[in-house]
């Protein structure tokens, strides 16, 4: 009897633990999301076309905390389900959604970047606002239309008891998961890996002192590679894969052996580590992007002083009249 009720109160500890944990996380990704987007939105100087693809992501990372993550707390506490099987498999599609979403975006910001170490003096009338803004609608489009096929079949969605989520039953639709995970995948880290290969090449030969014998281009791939936007990105990215590479390995590792991975723990981290990357997003965009810092605290005082237009003009240089 002791070791029965023994068991039944740590069971207790850990739903609650588990609970807890995933309401902290939804609430630091809803609130540093929203902080991200009214920065942006409030900034009125000069920007990079990448804070657009920055804003993208942001909006998915907190439709991700709006929409995906709450749901897992009442399972998690109690053990029961209470979402309808529509409400759970829209919750399945969202989650592959916004995954397909961020991957896409990324591939974009790698591609932004390479394109302003390649042609530095184009750079500005390549990447045009609407350029970015259309590719960004493209994006979210085909995202949503690769991913829409299993919410419309008839398989019921997969309730995982142990990271307590909601998930699509990917397991029936093997040739349209290869399919899919090919699409979004293939051109993601092609791309990625070429364009940050070649800023990384470029970075070294220009500290090597390789000489470049177009010194208008050589000024303009120096001042361009001091961006610190680069090594920004490259960072968000890195953290994306890093916080997926966990569920990742152990989805692979279970595939090729053929075993099963029983800990509850590991099946529960994996997953919430990967989701944790919504979240920081906002740490390494503080810590390397100084003009992020500048918009975030022009944000910070415009609420606290109330003095929007002509506080922005003197924090980033500008006639208040501009």
């Amino acid at each position: 009897m002791q070791e029965m009720s023994y068991l039944q109160d740590n069971s207790k500890v850990e739903a609650l633990t588990k609970a807890v944990l995933i309401s902290i996380l939804a609430v630091a990704i809803i609130l540093s999301n929203l902080l991200i987007i009214a920065t942006y939105a409030n900034f009125k100087g000069p920007t990079e076309v990448i804070n657009y693809y920055l804003l993208s992501l942001a909006v998915a990372d907190l439709l991700c905390g709006l929409l995906v993550v709450p749901f897992s707390v009442y399972p998690a506490l109690t053990g029961e389900w209470i979402q309808e099987e529509i409400i759970c498999r829209f919750t399945g599609y969202l989650e592959v959604t916004l995954w397909a979403v961020s991957v896409y975006t990324f591939m974009w910001i790698s591609v932004d970047r390479y394109l302003a170490v390649r042609k530095p003096l184009r750079y500005e009338t390549v990447q045009t606002k609407t350029r970015c803004q259309c590719w960004m609608a493209f994006t979210w489009i085909s995202a949503a239309l690769l991913c829409c096929p299993p919410i419309l079949g008839y398989t019921a969605p997969v309730k995982n008891d142990v990271a307590h989520i909601c998930m699509l039953d990917w397991g029936n639709m093997a040739a349209y998961s290869i399919t899919l995970a090919i699409l979004v995948l293939g051109p993601s880290v092609i791309s990625i890996v070429h364009n940050y290969s070649y800023i990384f090449i470029m970075m070294r030969k220009l500290k090597s002192g390789e000489p470049i014998h177009d010194k208008e281009y050589a000024t303009a791939l120096a001042e361009n590679l001091s961006n610190p936007s680069h090594m920004m990105s490259f960072a968000l990215v890195f953290a994306f894969w890093m916080s997926w590479l966990p569920w990742i390995s152990l989805r692979l590792y279970e595939q090729v052996t053929g075993d099963v991975v029983q800990s509850t723990l590991i099946n529960f981290g994996v997953v919430w580590i990967g989701v944790l990357n919504s979240f920081w997003k906002i740490i390494i965009m503080t810590t390397m992007s100084p003009q992020f810092r500048i918009a975030l605290r022009v944000f910070c005082l415009t609420i606290c002083c109330k003095t929007k237009g002509r506080l922005q003009a003197e924090l980033i240089g500008l006639d208040p009249d501009d």
